[in-house]
C-alpha cells in the first residue's frame, strides 16, 4: 500500500515528483504559496541537459511534450570580451543535448499532466513540526494545517521543511545578478541583438573583477540578461531599485568602458532592473536520515547558478518518485536510496562552480572539456 505524499512547493522539482507519483498511482498533494499558476513570472530560459532534466522528463512520460517546447537554434553560444570581440562562437549543432525552453512553459506541461486537484494554490507554509513516528504537521499562512506521514520539501532556498533535517542556512556568495529585458531587440536594439546572436551570450572582462554579462534570446526577439557584480549586499542596498533609470545608470557605471552594444543590456531595458542576490548552501550539504521527510532541489542543495539547478531538481523529483514506487511498503528504504544518490550528485555539481571564470574556463564549460565549470 502506498503512503500518500505531501509536497511543499510547485516548482519544477516538486511537480516532476508529483507527476511520477501520479503515474504510479501514488496519492500526492502539492501545496504552493502562489495564489495561481500565473501569479508571478517563472523566469527565463533553461537548458535542459540529457544527463538530468531530460532523463527526468522521460521518467515522467513527458518527452514529446517537452520537445514541442524547444526553441530551435537556441543552443548557439557566443563568448565575447568587454570590447565586443568574439572569443568563441558555436552554432546550434542540432543534437538536442541541452535544448533551451522557457521555464514557465516547462512548468505548465508538468501542471497539465496532473489532475486539477493535485496542487493546492495559495498555501504558504509557515511552520512545520514533527508529531513523532515519521508524521509531520504543516501550518499555512491562512491558519490551516496538513498532517502527513511522508513530507517532501521542494520549497526552494528558504525552505520551511529543511530545519527538520538540517541547521544549514543559505549564505550570500558575494555576488548578485541584476536582471533586465530588451524586447523586440532585432528591430529596436539591432547592435545588441547581433552581439547576442541566436542563443546565449556570455561577455567577460578577461582581467576578472567579478563582472560578466549573460544574455539569452527568448521568444519574440526578447533578450533576457543577467548582469553580475561581485559586491557585498550592503553595496546594493545603496541603490534605489524602485527607480529603474537610476538603478540602471548606477549598475552601468560599473561597466564603464565596455562596448556600447553590451552595456545596452543594462541601460536600454524596457523593464525595471531586478536585483537577484545569490545564496548557496554549503557544498556537500547532507543530513542524517529522519523518518518521514526529505528534500529536493534548492531546498536540499542550493548552489550558485551554473546551468544545472533546474535539471538537478527535476532529476531529484524523478528519482525520488521512482524509489517510492519501487518500495511501497518501506518508506525508509526508499528515502535512503534516493538520498544516497542525490548527495554526491549535487555536491559534484556545486563544486564545479568557478566564481570568477576566465575566458578559457568558459570555453571549457561550453565544450565539455576538463576544467569546465562556472
Amino acid at each position: 500500500m502506498h503512503t500518500p505524499v505531501t509536497i511543499i512547493g510547485a516548482g519544477l522539482g516538486g511537480l516532476t515528483l508529483a507527476r511520477v507519483l501520479h503515474l504510479h498511482g501514488i496519492p500526492v498533494t502539492v501545496y504552493e504559496a502562489d495564489a495561481t499558476p500565473t501569479a508571478r513570472s517563472q523566469g527565463g530560459m533553461l537548458d535542459i541537459h540529457e544527463h538530468n532534466g531530460q532523463l527526468a522528463l522521460r521518467t515522467a512520460g513527458l518527452t514529446d511534450e517537452f520537445r514541442a517546447l524547444v526553441l530551435e537554434g537556441r543552443q548557439a553560444i557566443r563568448l565575447l570580451d568587454r570590447n565586443g570581440t568574439v572569443l568563441f562562437d558555436k552554432a546550434d549543432d542540432g543534437t538536442g543535448a541541452s535544448p533551451e525552453v522557457q521555464r514557465g512553459e516547462l512548468r505548465q506541461i508538468l501542471l497539465d499532466s496532473l489532475p486539477d486537484s493535485t496542487v493546492r494554490w495559495g498555501h504558504k507554509a509557515t511552520t512545520v513540526h514533527a508529531l513523532g513516528e515519521g508524521r509531520h504537521e504543516v501550518t499555512f499562512a491562512d491558519g490551516t494545517t496538513a498532517v502527513t506521514s511522508l513530507l517532501v520539501g521542494a520549497d526552494g532556498a528558504w525552505s520551511r521543511v529543511r530545519p527538520l533535517l538540517s541547521d544549514a542556512t543559505p549564505a550570500y556568495v558575494g555576488r548578485s545578478f541584476v536582471e533586465t529585458c530588451l524586447h523586440d531587440a532585432d528591430t529596436r536594439h539591432p547592435a545588441t541583438a547581433k552581439a547576442v546572436g541566436g542563443g546565449t551570450l556570455v561577455a567577460l572582462d578577461p582581467e576578472g573583477n567579478g563582472k560578466w554579462l549573460v544574455a539569452h534570446r527568448e521568444k519574440g526577439g526578447t533578450l533576457h540578461a543577467y548582469i553580475t557584480l561581485a559586491e557585498p549586499q550592503g553595496w546594493f542596498a545603496t541603490i534605489d531599485f524602485t527607480d529603474a533609470a537610476v538603478a540602471a545608470a548606477r549598475i552601468a557605471e560599473e561597466y564603464d568602458g565596455w562596448a556600447p552594444e553590451l552595456t545596452a543590456l543594462i541601460t536600454a531595458g524596457e523593464t525595471a532592473p531586478v536585483l537577484r542576490p545569490l545564496h548557496a548552501l554549503p557544498v556537500g550539504h547532507r543530513w542524517e536520515r529522519v523518518p518521514g521527510v526529505t528534500l529536493l532541489g534548492d531546498a536540499a542543495h542550493l548552489a550558485t547558478p551554473n546551468g544545472e539547478g533546474a535539471g538537478l531538481a527535476m532529476q531529484d523529483g524523478a528519482e525520488l518518485g521512482a524509489a517510492l514506487a519501487a518500495h511501497p511498503d518501506d518508506i525508509r528504504i526508499a528515502l535512503a536510496e534516493y538520498e544516497q544518490a542525490m548527495f554526491p550528485r549535487s555536491a559534484a555539481a556545486a563544486a564545479a562552480v568557478a566564481h570568477d571564470p576566465t575566458p578559457q574556463q568558459m570555453i571549457n564549460f561550453f565544450t565539455g572539456r576538463e576544467g569546465a565549470g562556472i
